[in-house]
C-alpha cells in the first residue's frame, strides 16, 4: 500500500500538493491550523480533480478525492505518515512554531518537507530533533499541473532524506531539480525576482505599457521555456552551440545588464501603475475566473506535452 502523506498547511498549496499524492496513488491527511480552511481545500480539490478529468490529467478522479481526508489533529494526520509536506504561511517565525510542534509528535521514519518559496530550511529547523530528516520541496503552484519541484536540504539534512523524497516526487509524477546549498529564493524565485525586477523598470521607464511586456514573455520567451530553458535555449540559437551564441552576443547582452540600475526596492507608484493597468484589464471581480482559466491552459498544455513525448532530460 503506498505510504500516507501528510499535508501540513491546506491553504492553496497544500491542497494542490494533495492532488498531486492523492493522484499517485496515497492517502492523504489534511490538517490546518484555521477552522474551515480544510473544508475549503477540498471544496477545491473537487472542482480541479473535475478539471484534470477533462483534460484527461487524471484516470480516476472519484479515487483520488476518496484517498483524502480530514485530520483531528496535526498528530492525527501525522500518524503513520512517512512524508508530511509543510505549506503554512511563508514567514519563518510561523514555520519555527509549526516545526517545534511536529518535533515534539513525529515518528522516527517521518520526512518533513517545506513548500517555501524562499526561506531555507536552515532558518526554521535549527537544533530539532527531526531536522536531520527535514528539506525544502518548493514546486510551482500549481504543482498538479507544473512538474517542477526544488529539492533544497539544509546543512544538516541527512543524505537518505534528501534521496525518500526525490524518489516519492518522482513517483508522484514530478520532475525534482537539487541544490547543492542553501541559497535564498532557490533557482525559480531567483530566475523570477531577477525577470520581475527588469519587467518594473521597463514599465517604470516608460519604455512599453505591462500588458506589452506581459506579451513578449508569453507570445515570445515563454513559448520556448515552456520545454527548453535559458541554456539550451542559447545553445540552439547559434550555429557553434552555447560557446558560440555568447562569443557573438556577449558584449551586447553585457550593455543591456550594464544599463541596468542598481537594485532598489519597487517603487509605490510603479506597483500601482501596474495594478491599476492589470484592473483595467481584468477587475477583481473575475479574478478568481482568470485564475482558473489560467489553470485550464496549463492543464492544456500538460496534456499537449505529454501526448507529444516531451524529453526534457539527459
Amino acid at each position: 500500500m503506498p505510504d500516507k502523506i501528510a499535508i501540513v498547511g491546506s491553504g492553496l498549496v497544500g491542497s494542490a500538493w494533495a492532488i498531486v499524492f492523492a493522484r499517485a496513488g496515497h492517502r492523504v491527511a489534511l490538517y490546518d491550523g484555521t477552522g474551515g480552511q480544510c473544508e475549503a481545500a477540498l471544496a477545491r480539490i473537487e472542482t480541479n480533480l473535475k478539471a484534470l478529468e477533462g483534460h484527461g490529467l487524471i484516470d480516476d478522479p472519484s479515487a483520488a478525492r476518496a484517498r483524502i481526508s480530514i485530520a483531528a489533529g496535526l498528530a492525527d494526520a501525522l500518524d503513520g505518515a512517512t512524508h508530511a509536506q509543510e505549506s503554512v504561511f511563508e514567514r519563518a517565525d510561523v514555520k519555527r512554531a509549526v516545526y517545534e510542534e511536529i518535533d515534539a509528535i513525529a515518528g522516527p521514519e517521518l520526512i518533513v518537507a517545506s513548500s517555501s518559496s524562499g526561506i531555507p530550511a536552515s532558518t526554521f529547523t535549527e537544533g530539532l530533533a527531526i531536522g536531520p530528516r527535514c528539506l525544502i520541496a518548493h514546486p510551482i503552484n500549481p504543482p498538479y499541473v507544473i512538474p517542477l519541484v526544488e529539492i533544497v536540504p539544509a546543512p544538516w539534512t541527512e543524505e537518505e532524506t534528501v534521496t525518500r523524497c526525490w524518489a516519492l516526487m518522482e513517483a508522484a509524477g514530478m520532475e525534482p531539480v537539487r541544490l547543492t546549498r542553501e541559497i535564498d529564493g532557490f533557482i525559480a524565485n531567483r530566475l523570477q525576482a531577477a525577470l520581475l525586477w527588469e519587467a518594473f523598470r521597463l514599465l517604470e521607464g516608460g519604455y512599453a505599457t505591462a500588458k506589452d511586456i506581459d506579451t513578449t514573455i508569453s507570445a515570445g520567451l515563454g513559448r520556448r521555456w515552456s520545454f527548453i530553458g535559458p541554456f539550451e535555449t542559447i545553445d540552439l540559437n547559434a550555429p557553434g552551440g552555447l560557446a558560440d551564441f555568447c562569443a557573438r552576443l556577449h558584449d551586447g547582452f553585457y550593455e543591456f545588464i550594464k544599463q541596468g540600475e542598481p537594485a532598489q526596492p519597487l517603487s509605490d507608484a510603479v506597483v500601482a501603475k501596474a495594478h491599476e493597468e492589470r484592473r483595467t484589464r481584468l477587475p477583481m471581480s473575475g479574478h478568481g475566473e482568470r485564475q482558473a482559466w489560467r489553470d485550464r491552459r496549463l492543464m492544456g498544455l500538460a496534456a499537449h506535452l505529454r501526448d507529444a513525448g516531451r524529453d526534457i532530460g539527459d
